[in-house]
């Protein structure tokens, strides 16, 4: 049976998945077989995995991290959040309807315990080590007898629990201490090592609070990871902090995108290779931030698509945004966002939300029905679509995924934009998306179609010629996944080169590097 180490945090958002993704690409590194776990994930941010199962967004990034194919056993209960105090709940890569907070946690959480109990044990017959990722706090008093994240895990794995505090933030030595007096003694005795993460300054100038912890707590602090910069691991769940400040402050670049930041944004990680090219300035349009005159618009993914369409509407950015295509200025939809832009939505049996039907941006000739089923597929694609956007690309293939409830229809006036002939590793003839007749609008269901660099370059490059100026070669850039391999290496040097990593193979009862 694998060896199980635990990250857990004093909050949410202290860094517990990013650090997650670093064990695993270190002791993969260190020549073990290592598979990552979170029991229950909360997350917009998802993914189809090979079989169709949608999992955690983060889980994936631990998976790649670790050199492992994503499998839902690696999250095997992923809660998406559908409205106020409600989530569509997803069992082994299924979903299995909406329920309320307290339907789930008085309930459901009971069933979901005996699935959590299999997914893991299976996980732990096939690798050397897992690596666990709790959720929020292990000492939220009124969640400690129904959780099924946390402690509960950690006594199952009969995993060491490291406990991360996130200094950036400030009030990291009061949240550790905090964290561990709620804690029952029987879980506080699990608590093995302590980590401070994202932290700036000296060192030298942090070690008086480093040994005030440890002779408090009696826990040795297992290591303080200074904040990266200068490369990504894809956020959990919210868009990063560093791309919020450069959407308010942004870069002078070449080719400015925005990407309308829905309240209810989903798979925005669709967009992190567009902003990494070094002539895009990316931006995230929400929270009182200026629309402005963009090269292009993108509408992305939304869990609320119908909620988040009568948001834009309220707000006047809809308005807004049709009036910018009126001057000449493109629009691109994924997924919800593809059929915000159509005529009308409907959602007859209440699938995604309590408003049975709404009126689109009208900017694509389509109508949307939302079904009770919904699609999970990896895909891949050929660029068919016409118009200065698609045309350059034609031919090119995308390899991408569907997670949608809605089916749409195509009107006289659009035709398809891609044309998707495997799904699920069988062939098929299956037309995807929708671009208007000027070639100005287009939408398509497929996640990660800017992966494909060829792709990525040529979209980029067609908005380059609009605005006058020559295209930019590929050149000998890294290509997209290449850039995230290295990513993984370079955090994992970075906290390799922070954590005492003698004494997590103590915990582990391993000898270290192979």
């Amino acid at each position: 049976m694998a060896k199980t180490i635990m990250v857990q945090g004093t909050a949410s958002h202290v860094g517990k998945s990013v650090l997650v993704a670093a064990l695993c690409r270190i002791f993969y590194q260190d020549g073990y077989r290592v598979a990552p776990f979170k029991s229950q994930n909360m997350a917009l941010n998802s993914f189809v995995t090979r079989e169709g199962g949608e999992m955690g967004r983060a889980q994936v990034v631990q998976a790649e991290a670790a050199g492992v194919e994503p499998h839902v056993d690696m999250n095997p209960i992923l809660l998406k959040p559908t409205g106020q105090a409600s989530s569509q709940v997803i069992v082994l890569g299924r979903p299995v309807g909406n329920l309320s907070a307290q339907e789930y946690h008085n309930g459901y959480a009971r069933k979901a315990w005996d699935v959590i109990c299999g997914a893991l044990d299976r996980l732990r017959r096939q690798y050397d080590i897992v690596a666990i990722e709790g959720a929020g706090s292990p000492a939220e008093v009124n969640l400690q007898n129904t959780e099924i994240v946390n402690m509960r895990v950690a006594r199952l794995a009969g995993a060491p629990v490291l406990l991360t505090a996130d200094i950036d933030k400030g009030g990291a030595l009061a949240s550790v201490v905090g964290t561990l007096e709620l804690l029952p003694e029987e879980d506080r005795r699990r608590v093995a090592g302590i980590i401070i993460n994202k932290f700036r300054g000296d060192l030298k100038l942090f070690q008086p609070a480093v040994d005030f912890l440890e002779e408090r707590t009696g826990i040795p602090v297992a290591g303080v990871v200074p904040y990266f910069q200068g490369f990504r691991v894809q956020e959990e769940d919210t868009v990063s902090e560093e791309s919020l400040r450069k959407s308010r402050s942004p870069v002078k670049r070449e080719v400015e995108i925005a990407v309308i930041h829905l309240p209810h944004i989903s798979n925005f990680t669709d967009f992190d290779a567009l902003e990494d090219e070094p002539d895009v300035n990316l931006r995230y349009i929400g929270r009182g931030t200026p629309l402005g005159r963009p090269d292009v618009i993108i509408i992305p993914g939304s869990k609320n698509t119908i909620e988040d369409l009568v948001a834009l509407k309220r707000s006047g950015m809809a308005g807004e945004i049709c009036r910018l295509n009126r001057e000449g200025v493109p629009v691109v939809g994924v997924c919800g966002g593809f059929q915000m832009l159509g005529r009308e939505l409907s959602d007859p049996l209440g699938t995604e939300s309590a408003v049975p039907r709404v009126e689109g941006l009208g900017l694509l000739d389509i109508v949307t029905t939302f079904a009770r089923e919904k699609v999970t597929t990896q895909v891949q694609a050929r660029v068919v679509g016409a118009g200065p956007l698609l045309s350059p690309a034609s031919g090119q293939t995308i390899a991408g995924y569907e997670i949608h409830m809605g089916r749409t229809r195509l009107g006289h006036t659009s035709s398809p934009a891609f044309h998707i002939f495997t799904r699920s590793g069988e062939t098929v003839d299956c037309p995807d998306g929708a671009v208007r007749e000027d070639g100005l609008v287009f939408g398509t269901y497929i996640h990660g179609l800017f992966d494909a660099d060829g792709f990525r370059r040529q979209f980029i490059n067609t908005l380059r010629i609009r605005k006058g100026l020559a295209p930019l070669e590929e050149g000998e850039r890294t290509g997209h996944q290449e850039q995230r391999q290295r990513d993984y290496d370079r955090l994992a040097a970075h906290v390799r080169g922070s954590l005492d990593m003698g004494l997590i193979y103590r915990l582990l009862d391993l000898p270290g590097p192979r």
